[in-house]
């Protein structure tokens, strides 16, 4: 659908239920929670038209139980590949640790990979059909708030020019790392670059290992990937769409321009030595669609989200490394929070300030967990034990039993543990 309500002249209009500002993955998902609960809410999203773009991403266990509650999962397992198994090289391609995942490691729901774009599109159609299109604001930009007593004023640049102004009783920011709602809140907010820059693409290619192998290989000092599939026999020949992602850290690298397409020879020079027999690696990266080039970057977490009747979620809330798939699911995680706040709240306010405190420290240790022990610390173990050379077998260095130990803290913290 096209953005509603624009002009070159400044508009007003009264919304007196709550304004979400964002229509990603945390804005969306959070429309529909409040939809299920009778809530009345207002989605406005700076794109004038949603489209299918981006590259994978991977739906873990307890994202998928947030999805399921507000009725997509059918449609994302149909959509998507569901994970078996999730496997670690060093950058040798040498064998460093293998587990079972989703439902096969013996949770509920599964995990799946799937395009991004495609998970926003379900998303996004879900929420114009149960709230109805007239709900959904396409090409409006957060500029700014206002709020007093009665209620807060967002300020909207428009994308066909001009401005327009909302007023309503509660207001959400989803809008993202770059989140306007944030800066205002935290003038002195800015991202943290650790010198981490990366590569995302996706490439055709036939299945790797099993077809539904999630893999990390390497570490960021000398290069990383992650590689995954998310769409199976996409051109008819059984080959799969598999995304992929490059990380290399240098401690005088420039930030990667997240504004422009990715160099595919830069990237795949990088990795001109990975060469393995279960993939040839800069031959997959040569052979992919399009690459997007971005930097590693997060946020420090802040001492508060909210102010009054606006608080912040998702990204716009807690940006963290995209690392362990995790950043979406803490998203979704914080939609189901504040719903049930609002439910269990008679003041709108209140139940603000008690998602704050559900959520602010829990967010904040996985964003802490993702710069300095993500999963692939499993790797980067293996590194410090073998000083980096090839090995005869893993189990000289490390029992996988200790190895196993160091996936399951990550998913302790990451709130994703099977026993919880």
């Amino acid at each position: 659908m096209g953005p509603t309500d624009q002009s070159t002249k400044y508009q007003g209009r009264v919304n007196m239920s709550i304004s979400i500002i964002g229509g990603g993955i945390a804005g969306l998902s959070f429309a529909l929670g409040l939809h299920q609960k009778g809530i009345a809410c207002e989605v406005y999203e700076s794109v004038p038209e949603v489209k299918e773009i981006g590259v994978g991403i991977t739906l873990l266990p307890h994202a998928m139980k947030e999805l399921a509650a507000i009725g997509v999962q059918a449609q994302l397992e149909a959509m998507g590949i569901e994970n078996l198994e999730s496997v670690f090289f060093t950058r040798h391609g040498q064998f460093v640790y293998r587990e079972a995942r989703g439902r096969h490691a013996g949770y509920a729901l599964p995990e799946i990979g799937i395009h991004r774009g495609k998970l926003h599109r379900i998303l996004f159609d879900a929420v114009c059909s149960r709230l109805g299109a007239e709900h959904v604001h396409t090409g409006h930009r957060c500029s700014g708030f206002t709020q007093d007593d009665d209620g807060v004023t967002l300020r909207f640049d428009l994308a066909g020019g001009g401005h327009s102004s909302v007023r309503s009783e509660l207001a959400v920011a989803c809008d993202g790392v770059n989140s306007a709602v944030r800066k205002q809140m935290h003038p002195d907010d800015k991202v943290c670059f650790g010198g981490i820059n990366t590569w995302r693409g996706v490439t055709i290619h036939p299945p790797i290992l099993t077809g539904k192998s999630y893999l990390r290989i390497g570490t960021v000092e000398q290069g990383k990937m992650v590689i995954y599939p998310i769409q199976d026999n996409v051109d008819g020949k059984g080959n799969q769409l598999i995304n992929w992602v490059a990380e290399l850290q240098r401690p005088d690298a420039a930030m990667n321009d997240w504004n422009k397409p990715g160099d595919v020879q830069v990237c795949a020079d990088i990795y001109k030595d990975w060469k393995f027999p279960f993939l040839d690696v800069p031959q997959m990266i040569l052979d992919s669609q399009s690459v997007l080039e971005y930097p590693m970057v997060d946020k420090d977490a802040l001492p508060f989200w909210t102010q009054g009747r606006v608080t912040l979620m998702g990204d716009a809330a807690h940006p963290m490394y995209p690392r362990g798939s995790n950043g979406s699911a803490q998203a979704l995680i914080d939609a189901r929070t504040l719903v049930d706040c609002l439910v269990q709240n008679d003041s709108k306010t209140a139940a603000l300030v008690q998602y704050e405190s559900l959520r602010l420290q829990t967010t904040a240790k996985v964003v802490q967990t993702n710069r300095t022990v993500p999963p692939d610390f499993i790797i980067m173990k293996a590194d410090e034990l073998s000083h980096g050379q090839p090995f005869d077998n893993i189990d000289d260095l490390i029992s996988q039993e200790e190895l196993r130990q160091i996936s399951e803290n990550y998913k302790n913290i990451a709130g994703f543990a099977l026993k919880t």
